[in-house]
Order: structure tokens, then C-alpha cells, then sequence
């Protein structure tokens, strides 16, 4: 507080709607089907641009939030010409309050616009519900100093994320060159399906069991860090149909349905023993054969994703089976290389994937350290966010 009064040097701070300083102004609607592809970004309900076309009807510092579907409420700021869709946008009127300043506002009380959704089938949140909420107008410079001190916080994030994705490329280009065998040694390893490097597995038999399990269903693994992200516990009373496949520790699971998206994880101690849904084909290791992240790792190349892109079946719900997902081949040089050259991989995977270490750790640090300070320069007296 101390800080905030110094920055305020005795000035009143004025609290308005957001409709007293801002037009907020609903989008236009239009489909993908009747547009073309074009240069300015097309701004809807998602958490990005839906996509693009060769016209724009906002120009110069815009905030925009998403007007329907399941990211409804959702803002985002843009300094660039874009074309507001299912979404509206909020004009600062800049005689009054920064453009930037709103936006970090906004953000603040993200989670209390997203409270405002409405409807049955399709969730909405409008304009005029948005208006009603209370922003703190400090003076000009005031709110100028604290946008400079929050957009270097967004500003090291928007670094670490551009590094993060480098890394990305980088460690994907290394993992189809070290994994590659066709062009080494004259492709000289033995190349065998998953088949005939992994073992049975079990189902469960419900009927005699009256244990509680952690179920991994098909929205339980992340894309982004290969691991499982949250489980439901079941019983024999309220398991779920798909809920059969017991997994033990470093068994690789594969989501067979929408398989092109390569949700795929290794199953680690704490989910040892659980039950995963038979959305996933479970592949156990022969460890006298072939080690686990050997099998992981090839899940993860360009070559299995183009595999799986070609024997998918389906349009509207694609799937591919978890027999054809075990004719796919790889080569099996000795456990020796397979360690060293798993060991390698492990080492980029950790920087690009890892919560606890690497970068994505390091940018979610940098997103709490903002959020920090952020709430607590916001924090003007008469504090009042009611809609």
C-alpha cells in the first residue's frame, strides 16, 4: 500500500464502470464457410484466432472477449487490425484510462467474468454484463507506471514461452534424427511391430473386486506434458463402462480415439495399479526386448503420427484400433544404445515438458509472480467488483 500511495503522490483514484470508460461493441458474425483466407485474425470464442481473412473491422488497441462456447468470457488484447466474430470488443476511451491498463484489470477479475456465462446448451456472456463491472481510474501516469511494471512480468513470459517453443522444434528434430535408423547403418537393426515387443494385459473383473481405483480417462492426460493431470476415483457401483484396463508402472498408454492429437503418457508409480479407460491401448514392455521409453519415445516421432494419420478410421469421431496401433514397426538395436540414446531424449523432454523443472516450470512461476503483483497494484481502496 505504501508503494500504491507513493505511485498515487495524494492523488484520488475514481472508481467507474467499465461502460463509463469503454465502448464495448459486439462483433459481427461470420463462418469460416463464407470467408477467405486472409492476413487479419479472426477473433471468436476460443483462446486464439479461429482463423483468418482479408478484412478487418477493428483497427489500433483493442481488448476483446470471447462471446460463447466453453471459453466464453475469455480476454484477450490485441495492437493489430483483427476481425471480431462471436466475440466483442472494448474500446478505452484513453482520455480516461490506458488501453493496457484496462486489459490488466480485466484480467484480474478474470475468473468473475467467466462467472457471468449463461445458457443451457451453448454458454454466453454479453457486453452489457461486462459493463457493469467497477475499474479504479488512478491518474494517467499513475496507471502508465503500472502497466510498464506488469508488461515486463508478461513480456519475460512472452521470452521464456518463444524459448520454450524453440526448444520444442529443436527437441523434435533431434528425436526423428536419433531415432531414424532407416538411414544409419544401412538400417541394419532388426525391426520388429509393437507386438512382438509387448506383453499381455489385464482387465478388470468388476464382479470381484470392491476396491477403489484413480480412473485415467481420455481427458485425464495432457497433451503438453505427456502425464496424467487429474483422475476420478471409481468403485464397482459407479465405474464407467470404458473404465476396465489395469495399468502397471511404465506401461505406455495411447489414446486411440482422435489419435492425431498424441495423447500418450508413461504411467509412473502413483498411477501404478489404476484403471484407465479402453479409449487407450496399453502397451507393456518386454523388457528383455526393449525398454519402455524406447516405445514412448517412438509414439512421439513424426513417423507414428504420420502412421496413425493414414489408418485412422472415422471423420466425425476418428479412431484408429489397438491392433493396428501394434503393427506399427521400430527398430530394436541393443538395450545399450537404447539407454543412451533414451537418456538424451530424456534430458530435452524434461526441459520442454517438465512441471517441476525445465521451462514450463519456469514460466509458471513468472505467471504467479505476475498475478502477484498485479492483484496487489490493482488493490485501490473501495474495492468493490460486484456486476
Amino acid at each position: 500500500m505504501s508503494y500504491i500511495e507513493k505511485l498515487l503522490n495524494g492523488a484520488e483514484v475514481e472508481w467507474k464502470t467499465l461502460g463509463e470508460v469503454a465502448e464495448l461493441k459486439r462483433g459481427t458474425s461470420i463462418t469460416k464457410n463464407t470467408s477467405n483466407e486472409g492476413q487479419y485474425p479472426v477473433i471468436s470464442g476460443g483462446q486464439k484466432p479461429a482463423y483468418f481473412i482479408d478484412q478487418f473491422n477493428r483497427n489500433g488497441e483493442t481488448i476483446t472477449v470471447a462471446g460463447s462456447g466453453a471459453y466464453a468470457g475469455f480476454v484477450m488484447y490485441w495492437n493489430e487490425p483483427i476481425f471480431v466474430g462471436d466475440a466483442f470488443s472494448i474500446k478505452a476511451d484513453e482520455l480516461k484510462v490506458l488501453p493496457r491498463y484496462a486489459y490488466h484489470f480485466l484480467l484480474s477479475i478474470q475468473d468473475k467474468i467467466h462467472s457471468l456465462k449463461s445458457g443451457g446448451g451453448v454458454p454466453h456472456v454479453y457486453a452489457k454484463d461486462v459493463a457493469r463491472f467497477q475499474i479504479p481510474i488512478p491518474p494517467l501516469e499513475t496507471q502508465k507506471e503500472i502497466v510498464r511494471i506488469l508488461d515486463s512480468f508478461t513480456e519475460l513470459t512472452a521470452e521464456l514461452t518463444a524459448e520454450l517453443t524453440a526448444r520444442k522444434k529443436q527437441y523434435e528434430h533431434y528425436r526423428d534424427k536419433l531415432l531414424n535408423f532407416s538411414s544409419v547403418n544401412g538400417g541394419g537393426y532388426k525391426w520388429l511391430a509393437l507386438k512382438e515387443i509387448v506383453m499381455e494385459t489385464n482387465n478388470i473383473r468388476w464382479k470381484d473386486d470392491d476396491s477403489i481405483y484413480r480412473y485415467i480417462d481420455l481427458t485425464s492426460v495432457s497433451r503438453d506434458t505427456n502425464s496424467v493431470i487429474e483422475t476420478s476415483e471409481i468403485n464397482a457401483k459407479n465405474a464407467p463402462s470404458r473404465a476396465q484396463k489395469l495399468v502397471l508402472k511404465s506401461d505406455v498408454i495411447f489414446a486411440t480415439t482422435r489419435p492425431t492429437q498424441q495423447r500418450l503418457c508413461l504411467i509412473n508409480d502413483e498411477y501404478s495399479g489404476q484403471i484407465a479407460s479402453t479409449g487407450y491401448c496399453v502397451l507393456r514392455a518386454n523388457t528383455e526386448d526393449v525398454l519402455p521409453k524406447w516405445i514412448f519415445f517412438h509414439l512421439t516421432s513424426v513417423d507414428f503420427r504420420n502412421y496413425v494419420a493414414e489408418n485412422q478410421s472415422g471423420s466425425a469421431y476418428p479412431a484408429i484400433s489397438d491392433a493396428k496401433v501394434k503393427e506399427f514397426t521400430i527398430p530394436i538395436p541393443p538395450l545399450e544404445e537404447q539407454e543412451r540414446i533414451v537418456t538424451i531424449l530424456d534430458k530435452f523432454d524434461t526441459l520442454t515438458t517438465s512441471i517441476s523443472e525445465g521451462l514450463p516450470k519456469e514460466i509458471e512461476l513468472r505467471k504467479k509472480q505476475y498475478e502477484y503483483y498485479r492483484d496487489m497494484l490493482l488493490a485501490f481502496p473501495k474495492n468493490n467488483l460486484t456486476a
